[in-house]
């Protein structure tokens, strides 16, 4: 066999562990940067007796219907849901409030961070009077950059006897 020979097969054999190296590389990239970011996922609802007070109240939720990651987390009855990572998040909510009475109804439904009302995140209930039935749901989205620590909360606002009976927080962290 000559030295040639040698060298050609010699060549052949590192060439074609190359194209299976850089095969491999591509694949193993492929999968790393395909590969989705782990949801985070809280869905809290409130029920009949988890709000008994009337008018300004801090919403309760009862149970966790979702929970997905580590990002967020809630003790079923609390009024607070933890960040645990920061992010930006995307936060729905539903609050039903009701008024047994006949008279001025309006009620108002608001984020809190820290304990302290987040203005821009106020939705507001159109003022019903005399002779309706009083009772409507509040809904709203909203996007927030959140810090590992915050502490959310769902504020429900009236001057009247309102009762909020049932209420719903869908949140996300999306990046």
């Amino acid at each position: 066999m000559c030295c040639n020979c040698q060298k050609n097969k010699l060549c052949k054999i590192l060439f074609s562990l190359l194209i299976v190296y850089m095969i491999a590389i591509i694949f193993i990239l492929a999968i790393f940067l395909n590969q989705e970011q782990q949801k985070s996922i809280l869905t809290a609802t409130a029920q009949n007796e988890d709000n008994t007070q009337v008018g300004t109240a801090i919403i309760r939720f009862s149970q966790n219907q979702i929970v997905e990651g580590n990002a967020l987390s809630h003790e079923e009855g609390s009024d607070t849901i933890f960040i645990n990572e920061t992010g930006i998040y995307q936060i729905s909510y539903q609050l039903y409030g009701e008024r047994q009475t006949i008279g001025t109804f309006n009620f108002n439904a608001v984020l809190l961070v820290n304990d302290v009302v987040l203005e821009n995140t106020l939705n507001e209930t159109p003022i019903l009077r005399d002779n309706v039935v009083n009772r409507m749901t509040l809904t709203s989205t909203v996007i927030l950059q959140l810090n590992a620590g915050d502490r959310l909360q769902l504020g429900a606002l009236s001057i009247e006897d309102i009762i909020y009976t049932r209420a719903r927080i869908d949140i996300e962290k999306i990046k």
